[in-house]
């Protein structure tokens, strides 16, 4: 595993399997790392055995799986190779049922509608259930920002681990299963009714809060280190958005390049691309022989509403530039500005009352 909160992140995921329905929200696992033989199926061998009531599935399709869920006692769905179901254009288009169900599953009362019986019937079917998913190279965005991220390595030399056997260690496993059942079904209506402080917002805290919930319930160490490992994650997974990550990006060149013209009312499209193209450690070089361009800016920018106009300068002029004021609100949403540092405090002239003169 990357490091001790995956590591935490894991054993919270594993005992939140058996509180099932007290979640709002049901986390996914994402088990992935960027080639073989680096224990992703081990992993989930250990979860398999841990869970609450496991539904392995390899090729199952979604009709069969969501007549496989109950919402008295939902099951843990558990995919290996979920990498097969999306890794080109022609399985995705297959399995795009499938991933639906996925994502729909993530949140209660999202059922599926189907025609049923001779009378052809619509029938809802419950779609609720936590899922762990283990693949080669990331899941479709819309799964992984529903999941906690396990991002596995492949094993260094020097580096050993136990071999994992069937017949001996899975009873061992079994025990620990047993005893989260055991600790966690008492609990049902006391983690029904808890709202835990979360370091994060949005789909992240409905992502991550039966793990905090579950850390909560143990105490001592635990609720430190599962907000740790929530924030750690999830800002490390906020990061590994390119797409997301290269538009936050150019929202701040863009700012930069405001300010370096002192904020101006309107700045023309051509000085833009310059201010934006000139930044050597910017990825706009690669846009292209000649960087950013005008139409590559345009796409860039569509998600957030913003597009270039005939603009009138101070000079009096015309041409194709954008007003400042276009970005104000989506600087402040997607990339507000670090607040200043607090001013460190003064020490002061009188001894504090009780220390020494």
């Amino acid at each position: 595993m990357p490091g001790e909160e995956a590591l935490t992140a894991v054993t919270l995921w594993i005992a939140a399997t058996h509180l099932q329905r007290a979640w709002q929200h049901a986390p996914r696992l994402a088990i992935v790392a960027p080639e073989k033989r680096c224990g992703k199926s081990r992993l989930l061998d250990v979860v398999t055995e841990t869970v609450r009531n496991p539904l392995i599935t390899v090729n199952a399709s979604a009709a069969a799986i969501f007549r496989s869920i109950d919402d008295e006692d939902p099951p843990a769905l558990l995919v290996d190779e979920a990498d097969t179901l999306f890794s080109t254009v022609k399985a995705a288009e297959k399995n795009e049922e499938v991933r639906g169900l996925i994502n729909a599953g993530h949140q209660r009362n999202r059922p599926t509608l189907r025609v049923t019986g001779p009378e052809h019937k619509p029938t809802a079917f419950p779609t609720f259930a936590m899922a762990a998913l283990a693949g080669i190279g990331d899941l479709p965005d819309t799964v992984m920002d529903r999941s906690v991220v396990i991002r596995m390595r492949r094993r260094a030399d020097g580096e050993e681990v136990a071999h994992f056997r069937t017949h001996r260690d899975t009873p061992a496993l079994h025990t620990i299963r047993d005893r989260l059942t055991a600790w966690l079904q008492p609990l049902y209506a006391q983690a029904l009714e808890m709202e835990p402080a979360m370091p994060v917002e949005d789909r992240a805290a409905d992502t991550w809060e039966p793990l905090v919930v579950i850390a909560d319930l143990a105490g001592g160490e635990w609720p430190a280190l599962a907000r740790t490992a929530c924030r750690v994650m999830t800002d490390y997974e906020a990061g590994q958005d390119e797409e997301g990550g290269l538009r936050t990006r150019l929202l701040v060149g863009i700012r930069r390049a405001f300010a370096a013209e002192n904020d101006p009312a309107v700045l023309g499209t051509k000085r833009l691309l310059e201010a934006l193209n000139a930044d050597k450690e910017a990825p706009w070089a690669e846009y292209g022989p000649n960087g950013l361009t005008p139409r590559g800016l345009q796409l860039l920018l569509k998600p957030y509403g913003i597009s270039s106009a005939n603009r009138r300068f101070p000079d009096g002029t015309q041409a194709k530039g954008f007003a400042r004021n276009q970005f104000l609100d989506t600087w402040a949403r997607y990339c507000p500005e670090p607040a200043p540092a607090a001013e460190p405090a003064q020490p002061s002239a009188e001894p504090l009352p009780g220390s020494a003169a």
